[in-house]
């Protein structure tokens, strides 16, 4: 099964699944899959091929404009989605008292920065009161919640989000086909073999994918 928390850190190598209609047209790292794409469609082999990023189902919107050279310059200085702007918690006593605590955190000389992305959160002034009592300070302290609901949730956050990316590429490549409704309520009810009953009979292209995405392999074919 996909892990959609799992990133290359170049966005031209993130896996990825390119299809022309119905018909898969390959499978791999962006860089390479872009580039056949590209190919294809310059001689005329490729109507409006689309390419899905295997970790969450979306469409990757690529640029095949200029030379293979600028195609790829292009990926690799792509960046992901901008964040959600978020609220600044109330100014007062609460926050001040957690932004105090955060900001006496100590730190050792040279201490590396671990790739620490600041962002804003909105919380109840007693979430603040507490997360300023912890030691380290509130941004210590929501590091290991978070780090601790990822432990306890990994496998479930990981089912989820699979069905979520299998259900946006079927949307796109089967929405108008038969037993759509019926297979979107399998996928999310867990039943899997209802769900690959129904799916059966699309396009194996298609069947094979959406099963991939939704299970981490394709659909079992019946005999």
């Amino acid at each position: 099964m996909n892990d959609p928390t799992t990133k290359p850190d170049d966005p031209a190598l993130r896996p990825c699944t390119a299809f022309d209609g119905q018909r898969r047209l390959i499978a791999g790292p962006l860089r390479s899959v872009a580039l056949i794409v590209k190919a294809a469609t310059d001689i005329g082999e490729a109507g409006q091929a689309l390419i899905y990023d295997d970790a969450d189902g979306r469409i990757i919107d690529v640029d095949l404009r200029g030379s293979a050279e600028e195609v790829v310059a292009r990926l690799s200085q792509a960046q992901g989605p901008s964040p959600h702007p978020g609220v600044a918690p109330p100014a007062g006593p609460a926050q001040a008292a957690a932004q105090a605590a955060d900001s006496g955190e100590p730190r050792g000389r040279g201490r590396p920065k671990l790739g620490v992305v600041a962002r804003e959160v909105t919380l109840l002034p007693r979430h603040w009161e507490w997360l300023g009592r912890q030691p380290g300070g509130a941004s210590v302290a929501l590091r290991k919640l978070v780090e601790a609901a990822r432990r306890e949730n990994g496998e479930p956050d990981c089912k989820r989000e699979a069905r979520e990316a299998a259900y946006r590429v079927m949307s796109a490549l089967a929405g108008n086909l038969p037993g759509f409704e019926e297979a979107s309520r399998a996928l999310f009810a867990e039943d899997r073999q209802r769900f690959e009953a129904l799916i059966g009979g699309w396009p194996q292209d298609v069947s094979d994918y959406v099963a991939r995405l939704a299970y981490g392999a394709p659909a079992a074919q019946s005999s």
